[in-house]
């Protein structure tokens, strides 16, 4: 559920018509339900009510400031994966103490950053990474909690590059290696194992996976209890879907996914973690985008809009489908037509849907991008020296720029010419 929805035949955000806001800020541009974001947080958490958890948002679906302190103040916490996603979540208010650091190539400058800022846990992915955990924390007087990523070589089900949990996968040690692993760990100064962490991959629509990898689990757990291990913290991850497509059959829904984590390592009586970011923050967000051009080309018809695969990169990398609806709502029975919907960017994979049935559309008309909460503007760039597009937060009856676009000046100012040239 989202809180996009036509009024009078006009798409709305809450309680601000989203042609207000492509007047007030121009198009193209990423607007934010406040309402969707606290709902799909509670979701969550209401889901795993019952047991000692915690939900940390999966920064890197969409990490602007204001949708930071907006699951914060809900008593989110925080799954970071590089040193700037750390420093964002500090900026929002996030304490130490809510924030987990995941990521197969931790730093031995982001390692210290954590540790000097506090940190909940890290996910530790590798033998190497917690060698140096080890020498950065012994060398800081600091005890650094780990959880170790164990790989179950369970397939996901989901597309090869957001895959996580196969054994081909770059993430995590094999489970099979693990209590070697932790062994290894519990010998170093410097480390306090804690718990496990597993993560499979992203847009899950099938619970089974899900239910493989926390049996393996549930069964390790007891294992290196057996050797002497206190592992009191099982981090279970993220990747539950979203519709992109309407015509999709609905993925399954987080109370059926806290029954299932109940179900399988509820009895161990640890504090569970989940790491939701798609699913708080997709279906969140919109991309509002103008029609440019519409041209006539051999055997096709294209809109050519003024947003691109630098705004939205998801369907060049991964053929991601997202339902693109125009502002005013077509009349029913209106003539739908095929288009093929591309962007101005010098590049044929700047495409975003083929011979896409929509009611015909001329220069000017405005569309919206769905489920573009995710994923969105945090994988936007300036190809083509085209600017980041404004981020916009609504909340009931008003709206505000959470990021303004840049000048084509400031965007050139952070250049710098040797003095030679």
């Amino acid at each position: 559920m989202d809180h996009f929805l036509y009024r009078d035949g006009v798409l709305f955000a809450e309680d601000v018509a989203v042609s207000e806001i492509a007047a007030a800020v121009g198009t193209p541009f990423y607007v934010y339900s406040t309402a969707t974001l606290e709902r799909h947080f509670r979701l969550f958490d209401e889901a795993l009510a019952g047991m000692d958890h915690l939900v940390c948002y999966a920064m890197k679906a969409a990490s602007n400031q204001a949708i930071l302190k907006t699951l914060a103040a809900l008593g989110a916490g925080m799954d970071v994966v590089s040193g700037g996603e750390y420093a964002r979540a500090k900026a929002a208010g996030v304490p130490g103490e809510r924030i987990v650091f995941s990521g197969v190539g931790k730093t031995r400058d982001e390692i210290a950053m954590a540790l000097e800022g506090g940190i909940r846990q890290f996910n530790v992915e590798s033998e190497p990474e917690m060698l140096v955990l080890s020498e950065v924390a012994s060398a800081m007087g600091k005890v650094a909690p780990i959880t170790i990523r164990v790989n179950p070589d369970v397939d996901a089900k989901t597309h090869a590059k957001i895959a996580t949990g196969k054994s081909e996968n770059k993430f995590g040690i094999p489970i099979a290696k693990a209590r070697a692993v932790y062994a290894e760990a519990a010998a170093l100064p410097g480390l306090e194992v804690i718990g496990i962490d597993v993560h499979i991959g992203s847009q899950l629509t099938d619970l089974a996976p899900f239910e493989a990898a926390y049996l393996k689990v549930a069964e390790l757990t007891e294992q290196l209890r057996a050797d002497g291990h206190n592992i009191r913290r099982l981090d279970l991850g993220g990747g539950l879907g979203i519709p992109y497509a309407r015509s999709n059959e609905a993925p399954p829904l987080p109370t059926d996914y806290g029954k299932l984590i109940q179900r399988t390592v509820g009895h161990l009586g640890c504090e569970i973690e989940i790491e939701p970011g798609r699913l708080i923050a997709g279906n969140a967000g919109l991309l509002v985008s103008e029609v440019i051009y519409v041209k006539q080309g051999e055997g096709r018809e294209f809109l050519i809009l003024d947003a691109a695969m630098n705004d939205l990169v998801r369907p060049a990398m991964y053929d991601a489908w997202h339902d693109i609806v125009p502002l005013n709502e077509p009349e029913a029975g209106a003539e739908q037509l095929p288009y093929d919907i591309v962007g101005p960017v010098c590049e044929s994979g700047d495409t975003f849907a083929k011979a896409r049935m929509m009611p015909q559309l001329q220069a000017g008309d405005v569309v919206a991008f769905r489920s573009a909460g995710a994923y969105g503007a945090v994988m936007a760039s300036e190809y083509n020296t085209r600017p980041l597009v404004p981020e916009v937060l609504v909340k009931g009856d008003h709206f505000a720029v959470i990021r303004a676009r840049p000048s084509f000046d400031e965007m050139i100012s952070r250049d710098t010419i040797p003095e030679w040239l």
